[in-house]
């Protein structure tokens, strides 16, 4: 055995009705089903309340109605996470409760305030970022990942190929692949490139697809791509002349 990377979207549940739920993803499908047709997805409970029940099994049947195949869930109540497993569905991370969590988060905040209390005012921590740098044209089929930084790719990406970076994303060439900024959850992520062409553009797990993005007037132009309001994908012309 050896261990391996790989990129999974995730379904997030604000609230669930198997009625709802069914119609919302079967509209996002028929945006684009090649795109989802197969693709793996976690499912995350971190925003519903903890005593509701979901039949985990209707859920998955719903999401493989559309060709789409849930292979585990995050976050949620312990008896969520207990029918979670009782339909086959493992817990991604760490299988630990909302409050649980929430308690840990207010520990650390208490910790955090009492070292700041003791720190001089001027203090500040620096986070140094490594940069990737890719001198070579990316094929389709190749995935580069820059972890725990960004990545320059100084050639074209075919597509088919995938880019990945827990920080921003340069491509100075044309951008014909998927493009994945802020993996880890970076919302003050960026995504630049000399030719948009490209079939998905995403920035903390907020995407857009060719089929979108094809219809702008920025399509095989210089461009930049942020978030606004950290949950809206904003694409810009990168200059103007």
């Amino acid at each position: 055995m050896k261990g391996s990377m790989f990129t999974i979207s995730m379904i997030e549940l604000m609230h669930y009705d198997a009625q709802d739920f069914s119609d919302q993803l079967a509209d996002t499908v028929n945006q684009a089903p090649r795109f989802f047709h197969q693709m793996p997805v976690v499912i995350s409970l971190e925003q519903l309340p903890d005593d509701l029940e979901i039949n985990f099994v209707q859920l998955v049947d719903i999401c493989r109605e559309q060709s789409v195949n849930p292979v585990g869930i995050r976050g949620g109540s312990e008896q969520q996470i207990e029918l979670a497993r009782h339909a086959g569905l493992p817990v991604m991370g760490a299988a630990t409760t909302r409050r649980s969590s929430e308690k840990k988060a207010v520990a650390a905040e208490e910790t955090a305030s009492s070292s700041k209390a003791s720190e001089p005012a001027e203090s500040e921590v620096i986070i140094t970022q490594q940069t990737r740098i890719i001198d070579r044209p990316v094929r389709s089929g190749q995935q580069i990942y820059a972890q725990n930084g960004s990545l320059v790719v100084l050639a074209p990406v075919s597509a088919g190929a995938e880019l990945l970076a827990d920080g921003d994303i340069h491509v100075y060439g044309p951008l014909r692949g998927r493009v994945l900024a802020g993996i880890n959850g970076n919302t003050k992520a960026r995504i630049f490139c000399h030719s948009l062409e490209a079939e998905l553009l995403s920035i903390a797990g907020n995407y857009k697809l060719s089929e979108h993005l094809q219809h702008l007037d920025l399509w095989k132009k210089s461009i930049q791509a942020r978030l606004e309001d950290e949950n809206r994908l904003q694409i810009t012309a990168l200059y103007t002349a």
